[in-house]
């Protein structure tokens, strides 16, 4: 007799872990949260939700909500330094769905908080995961505050430095691609209709509308050897790499002035061989694949896995039935998306150590893996 998942301890409380916890709790499954973090300390600013993003939410229903809350338009266009477009902002579309919303990091979570406590998704803060015992039918777990838990089925949604990853597997390898990602919110324009990708020849930078008042900019730069930045300079760091740029993005760049306000990150790629699994433990989301956010699509193939695990999971076959399922589903769309981002990262390097090539047309390969991603999942 196939015994179903009745209870799952998901570790990690960010986009994914959430995600799972709502679809799970909503198919019957009784779900607990685990939380690293003491308090929810969102960082960032805003993020993308592609078409395939809000499909995705809307299993779970809060797409509707994230439109509510969020800023949609049309898409991204493409531009240079000055900004002269050559790429209009016309993504594949999915009926139903804008062509691009953006929305609050911050509000993002409190959406999924919302659904996740009224759904009745047990939330342990201040703690993780310190062991994994796998018994073949269930999982024991010992956690960091000493307890232990029994469940069917683990799911590690801990993110980039995954500890459960860790357990399974080991340390892993993270590959920095030689670029950071600058962010900056800003009072938005309002001749600012959709987001803008401007090529610079030193950098790449953009302006994203996130309401009616605010826009947030971005900057991506080569940064060798991934250099520790002295968080007092932040603001003219910033503004010093956007000094090729005119337009708009001059406009916004006299108007950085906060060093506390720089949201800075190193871009890293990574991508676990298949399986993601071991026994009845399973990764989603950035900890088993983190792509850098060229594409802007890696909340949304997070989101997208534990949908597709709980709608593996409903049908009620045997665990490792559905995480060898899950792998056929989901393995070769997230190499495809972090592939083609890296793709990305090569080009532009190439361009700013002044040996572009002829075939790299980024406008043009964006819309191809857009239309790639728009298929079912």
């Amino acid at each position: 007799m196939i015994e179903s998942v009745k209870n799952v301890l998901i570790v990690g409380g960010g986009i994914s872990g959430l995600t799972a916890a709502i679809a799970l709790e909503k198919i019957g499954i009784k779900t607990e949260i685990v939380e690293l973090k003491e308090d929810w300390n969102v960082y960032g600013v805003g993020i993308f939700q592609p078409p395939n993003a809000l499909r995705a939410l809307n299993e779970i229903g809060v797409a509707e909500k994230c439109i509510q809350l969020g800023y949609s338009f049309s898409g991204t266009a493409f531009a240079d330094v000055n900004g002269n477009l050559f790429g209009e902002p016309n993504p594949p579309k999915i009926e139903g769905y804008p062509g691009l919303n953006i929305i609050s990091r911050r509000t993002l979570h409190e959406i999924l908080l919302e659904e996740a406590e009224s759904s009745g998704v047990k939330i342990t803060m201040g703690v993780t995961v310190e062991e994994i015992d796998d018994q073949g039918n269930h999982v024991d777990v010992k956690l960091t505050d000493g307890s232990t838990v029994t469940v069917d089925l683990v799911i590690g949604a801990d993110g980039f430095h995954s500890k459960v990853r860790d357990l399974l597997f080991g340390k892993v390898q993270h590959e920095y691609v030689g670029q950071a990602c600058w962010r900056y919110e800003l009072p938005r324009p309002k001749e600012l209709m959709n987001s803008v990708l401007y090529y610079g020849k030193n950098a790449k930078a953009g302006l994203v509308p996130m309401s009616e008042e605010k826009m947030y900019l971005l900057l991506m730069s080569p940064e060798p050897e991934n250099p520790r930045m002295p968080d007092d300079r932040m603001h003219e760091l910033l503004r010093e790499r956007l000094q090729e740029f005119g337009g708009m993005v001059a406009e916004a760049r006299e108007q950085i002035t906060d060093p506390s306000a720089v949201v800075y990150r190193p871009i890293f790629s990574f991508m676990l061989p298949s399986p993601w699994y071991k026994g009845r433990t399973v990764l989603v989301g950035d900890s088993a694949h983190c792509s850098t956010p060229h594409l802007g699509q890696g909340a949304s193939i997070a989101i997208e896995d534990v949908i597709v695990l709980a709608e593996l999971l409903e049908k009620g076959n045997d665990v490792h039935q559905v995480l060898n399922a899950f792998m056929e589903r989901r393995y070769e769309r997230c190499r495809l998306l972090v592939d083609s981002s890296y793709q990305l990262v090569k080009w532009e390097l190439m361009e700013w150590e002044g040996i572009p090539l002829e075939e790299a047309n980024p406008a043009k390969f964006s819309h191809m893996v857009f239309e790639k991603m728009n298929e079912a999942i």
